[in-house]
């Protein structure tokens, strides 16, 4: 790995179709949702995912092992990126990765919030983002969410969290921590970045995932009720939304919803917007949202294969597919049935 010099998109981007080649389809989940989590362990030790599920299987089993297996093998690839990745390259996909300091970040605070234990909260993080062993192991020994804000300070969440925890204090409700997480981790993707076509089509990726993002927000705090500034929690770069429509429309869902509808993202997010008139979810809604990202990501990366984008749209989907599992898992241990769990799936 070279963080310095020539970047090398054409070599990445071969070893990534490898490694894309051998996601689970469609077809796959469907026959994982009919399976016991005993059933699902065995058939990923005939995939790629045997190495974890044969190191781990004497120490774990069930949803466990298959929620262990998933992380260590997510984070595998992802280090696996960096390490075959120079230059401009390099910077753009570590970048992209501190996604999973955010994930871990909430991940904890939200087990203390719930009062969690340490081995529960432990499971569902993902060791592929920039914090060392040593930082999650503290994270993780934290006593109060007050405990992990301050472990937090001088990290590129560490303003933000700091500024954020008066408002958890007023209000108990996570929304402007997880808020200020989120703005921490975009509010650096975009920073100093070169003015060159495969850039700008990073760019335009990263530009379409905070927009979606402060839609989700808007609507976490529209249905919150509570009395929060949303603008104060606004993460710049998108263009959706301006600071004060978004402190504007958040009074009204109705309208917010109109506004998305009217934007450039109306046609993508049609479907996606009925349902949510429709059933009133917002678990629909963001399920639908992450399908609209994988999907515009993977256009991307179809259209300009020399760019970053086929990157990045691998990584999206890697993770789709560990979140799939991980749903298809613990749904059958919950006793749902397979209209359920195929409900929190994201598939194309």
């Amino acid at each position: 790995m070279n963080t310095s010099g020539t970047s090398n998109p054409e070599y990445v981007n071969a070893r990534v179709r490898a490694r894309r080649a051998a996601l689970f389809t469609d077809d796959e989940y469907r026959k994982l949702v009919r399976m016991s989590p005993a059933e699902i362990a065995r058939r990923m030790e005939e995939t790629e995912y045997e190495a974890e599920i044969n190191a781990l299987g004497t120490r774990h089993s069930g949803v466990d092992l298959i929620e262990y297996a998933l992380n260590r093998n997510l984070a595998k690839h992802f280090d696996d990126l960096l390490d075959f990745s120079e230059g401009k390259v390099y910077d753009l996909i570590a970048r992209y990765l501190r996604k999973f300091d955010a994930w871990n970040a909430k991940t904890i605070i939200r087990g203390l919030y719930v009062g969690a234990d340490r081995d529960s909260i432990e499971t569902d993080l993902i060791r592929a983002g920039e914090f060392s062993d040593r930082m999650i192991s503290r994270l993780l020994d934290a006593g109060t969410i007050e405990d992990v804000v301050t472990i937090l300070e001088g990290t590129i969440f560490g303003e933000g969290l700091t500024e954020a925890y008066t408002d958890y204090e007023e209000t108990d409700l996570l929304v402007p921590l997880e808020n200020a997480i989120d703005r921490g981790f975009y509010g650096h993707l975009l920073d100093d970045l070169p003015n060159t076509e495969p850039v700008q089509l990073y760019r335009e990726f990263l530009v379409a995932e905070i927009d979606f993002r402060n839609a989700r927000n808007a609507l976490r705090l529209a249905r919150s009720g509570a009395d929060i500034d949303p603008a104060a929690y606004y993460i710049d770069g998108g263009k959706l939304f301006s600071p004060s429509e978004l402190n504007t429309l958040v009074q009204d869902q109705e309208e917010l919803v109109s506004h998305i509808r009217e934007s450039s993202y109306g046609r993508e997010l049609t479907d996606v917007l009925d349902e949510l008139e429709d059933v009133d979810s917002m678990i629909s809604f963001e399920r639908g949202i992450e399908k609209v990202l994988l999907a515009y990501s993977k256009r991307l990366g179809n259209v300009y294969p020399m760019s970053i984008a086929p990157v990045i749209s691998y990584i999206l989907a890697k993770e789709r597919e560990v979140e799939n599992i991980r749903a298809i898992a613990r749904g059958r241990e919950a006793g749902l049935s397979q209209s359920e769990i195929e409900s929190e799936l994201v598939i194309l």
